[in-house]
């Protein structure tokens, strides 16, 4: 009898949940299947100590359902931090459907998600997020009521993209007067990588205060459209890592900020967003620490299209939810300082805030 030879890079197949290294101690987590839709989806649900979790539904081509796993854990955490550092009354969820917007979404296969999100009973609210519009969402809502960013027609708050950017703005202006003493963006080199709705807004917005914005993309149409919009420069080079800019505003996917990255950044302010930018937290926080550059922590800053969808759940209107975003300024003063003060990174800091919270509510529950 021999000895079975166990290869330890297919050690973690034999624990697909548990295993993870993004597993977080999350409640639950929900494999969705339909033959006839087509439909392979994930639901997240990291924690509802504050509220049911509400997160967007993601669909992108993963290369395989590992790494769909990993970013479904990624960041339905990261919505459990983004709602309690913004005081709002939600935990953190999130779903991802694979497969390829573009060619294989369908009304049926969004009205077959709709009841497997239904099938939670509001334990679970979706969203829009990448590969989604405001029209997948009111499909969704034909078949439960657990989901928002509905369209306005039908009650909604509509596309949180431009609220999400807004916020974006505001951090990354409170980032800027940390670093370099005022908030003035006005001939500021920014490099915005990602130009989807959150990007363009964003590129708007500084535009009009008058900041070199340099735009990045895969999509050349885009890049060309946003350019001529705007008056944007597209990135032409092979490294934008290493460009001589002020400003690093990542706003595509995540985890641009690792072990190949992160020493060779120029930017002086890292302010987009992108969820999960880090890579790893401690590590890359650290090293963008030691290298004196300030970090907006994403799960903060990029939370204004939370607060948007948050506005359908509590009935506040427009209003409420520019000040709620616009608040984020002050938010990211504080952490920065804090970070500062206690000699910890700003992630570190924002996470002890968006922790605390949590914590304290779980203890205000268990002695009811």
């Amino acid at each position: 009898m021999t000895a079975e030879v166990v290869n330890t890079n297919e050690l973690h197949k034999l624990d697909p949940v548990f295993g993870q290294l993004s597993f977080d101690n999350h409640e639950q987590i929900v494999f969705c299947n339909d033959k006839d839709t087509g439909l392979k989806a994930i639901i997240g649900i990291h924690n509802t100590v504050l509220g049911p979790a509400l997160g967007g539904t993601r669909m992108w081509n993963y290369a395989n359902e590992w790494e769909a796993l990993n970013d479904v854990l990624r960041l339905s955490r990261g919505m459990s931090f983004k709602s309690a550092i913004t005081g709002l009354n939600l935990g953190g969820g999130k779903a991802v459907i694979i497969g390829d917007s573009k060619t294989q979404k369908t009304p049926e296969l969004m009205r077959s998600f709709g009841e497997f999100v239904h099938s939670l009973s509001g334990k679970y609210i979706t969203a829009e997020d990448v590969g989604m519009e405001t029209a997948d969402m009111d499909i969704v809502r034909d078949v439960t009521p657990y989901v928002t960013g509905i369209s306005e027609e039908r009650g909604g708050s509509g596309n949180p993209s431009p609220i999400t950017a807004y916020g974006v703005f505001m951090g990354m202006k409170a980032a800027a007067k940390y670093k370099f003493g005022s908030d003035v963006l006005e001939d500021k080199k920014v490099i915005v990588q990602g130009i989807g709705h959150v990007g363009e807004t964003l590129v708007e917005y500084l535009s009009n205060e008058g900041a070199k914005v340099i735009i990045s993309d895969i999509n050349e149409a885009r890049l060309e459209e946003v350019s001529k919009k705007y008056g944007a420069t597209i990135y032409r080079g092979s490294d934008l890592y290493s460009e001589d800019v002020d400003i690093y505003a990542p706003c595509a996917l995540g985890a641009t900020l690792n072990d190949d990255t992160v020493n060779k950044i120029k930017a002086k302010v890292i302010a987009g967003a992108a969820n999960n930018q880090l890579a790893n937290e401690v590590i890359h926080g650290q090293a963008l620490k030691e290298r004196g550059i300030v970090y907006a922590p994403d799960f903060l800053i990029n939370a204004g299209g939370i607060i948007n969808v948050y506005a359908e759940l509590e009935n506040y209107g427009k209003a409420e939810i520019m000040r709620k975003t616009e608040n984020i300024y002050n938010t990211t003063l504080e952490i920065l300082a804090n970070a500062d003060t206690n000699e910890i990174t700003t992630y570190q800091a924002a996470l002890n805030i968006a922790q605390g919270r949590i914590d304290t509510r779980k203890k205000e529950n268990m002695n009811k």
